[in-house]
């Protein structure tokens, strides 16, 4: 019997290569899909009857799967089917007693159908992969081309702009020269000036003019200011080329991705908009004595149309139900918090809960998460059926 895993097993799990990655090789896309067929644990108390039985609507949703051009999902289900009853099912405590005629129809599918079926779906995985790999590996060497060409057209955008910067810096050096001389014979100007109004009037004291203390000149403290300052139309034209000021220019905004109507290789699960209502209605009686109620929420395949907290008892219960179709989905209401949650078992809860032998309400592994919201859930006005079973 298989052992549970240990939280290092998991984290070893979670880190395995995703099929879904285009930077991987064809083979190593492949190998990891592979690795999700060979998920699968079988327990001994459920009959090997009640495994044919399921068998046999895994082979039929894997042929679904086929038809609608799906290959990793058929790829995977295929494989489950193998490994389950070549493998696992075989070391079953009550397989050899076991005579149903299920028995004989899975045995006759597993030679004729899955495993030629299987060997196809690898070689038609290996030309589509091989096909995405190339395409990623120009788009990589295209990106790489955008990033030189990006850099070269910024050195160019510097160079330029330390050019102009020179250019600027020899402008205003050579006005600031000009504007010195200028200041410089303007100063020499009011000194001539200042000399000639002494002359003349030490001349006129020397020619018997009344004693007196020689007056100031009367524009002196002009001339002084004159030589200190300079004039406002030089100061003007000085302040004119100043530098411009650099303004910040806002991102420009990205654009939100479009939702596909095929959701991470899931097929969108249409869901009637007044379900959870109705259902809360139904259990408003046991709701009151805080007895939980449970359902199971059926419906038929549909072409793709187009988004609380699980517990161990939930995960446990849904497992099953996603083994056999990955489409499927855990809806909890919660009355008291007035929330619902539409979720479904991560890669890592499917592994982990598949090998969990543990009965009732008991701890499991928080990270990395079991469970996720779902994100292939179309909400939408349909007509339903409820029925009440109790």
């Amino acid at each position: 019997m298989d052992q549970p895993f240990t939280v290092n097993s998991l984290k070893k799990l979670a880190a395995m290569p995703d099929h879904t990655d285009v930077s991987l090789s064809p083979e190593e896309r492949v190998r990891a899909l592979s690795k999700l067929g060979c998920n699968i644990t079988i327990t001994e108390d459920i009959t090997p009857r009640r495994y044919f039985r399921s068998g046999v609507e895994m082979e039929r949703m894997a042929s679904v799967y086929l038809e609608e051009g799906n290959l990793e999902n058929a790829f995977v289900l295929y494989n489950k089917f193998i490994t389950l009853f070549v493998e696992k099912l075989p070391s079953h405590r009550d397989y050899q007693q076991c005579a149903v005629p299920e028995k004989q129809d899975i045995m006759k599918k597993l030679k004729e159908i899955a495993f030629p079926r299987t060997d196809e779906l690898k070689k038609d995985l290996l030309k589509k992969y091989n096909v995405e790999y190339q395409e990623y590996l120009q788009s990589k060497n295209k990106y790489k081309a955008e990033i030189l060409k990006q850099r070269e057209h910024q050195s160019l955008i510097e160079a330029e702009r330390k050019r102009v910067a020179r250019m600027r810096q020899q402008q205003l050096e050579s006005e600031q020269f000009l504007f010195f001389e200028d200041q410089l014979k303007k100063q020499e100007l009011a000194r001539g000036q200042m000399r000639s109004q002494e002359s003349r009037a030490l001349s006129e004291q020397i020619d018997g003019s009344a004693l007196s203390c020689l007056p100031a000149p009367r524009n002196s403290a002009l001339l002084h200011v004159l030589a200190d300052q300079p004039p406002r139309s030089e100061a003007a034209r000085d302040a004119s080329h100043s530098p411009p000021v650099n303004r910040a220019l806002k991102p420009a905004a990205t654009l939100s991705a479009v939702q596909n109507l095929v959701v991470e290789g899931l097929r969108c699960v249409v869901l009637p908009r007044d379900l959870c209502h109705r259902f809360l209605l139904l259990a408003e009686s046991n709701t009151v004595r805080g007895i939980e109620t449970c359902g199971i929420l059926c419906g038929k395949l549909t072409h793709p149309t187009q988004t609380a907290f699980l517990s161990s008892v939930d995960l446990h219960t849904h497992c099953s139900y996603q083994l056999m179709l990955p489409e499927a989905i855990a809806i909890v209401c919660s009355p008291k918090h007035k929330d619902t949650g539409i979720f479904r078992l991560t890669n890592t809860g499917m592994l982990e809960v598949s090998a969990c032998k543990k009965k009732g309400f008991h701890p499991h592994t928080k990270d990395p998460r079991l469970f996720s919201i779902c994100k292939h859930v179309l909400v939408k006005d349909i007509k339903i059926t409820t029925l009440d079973l109790r």
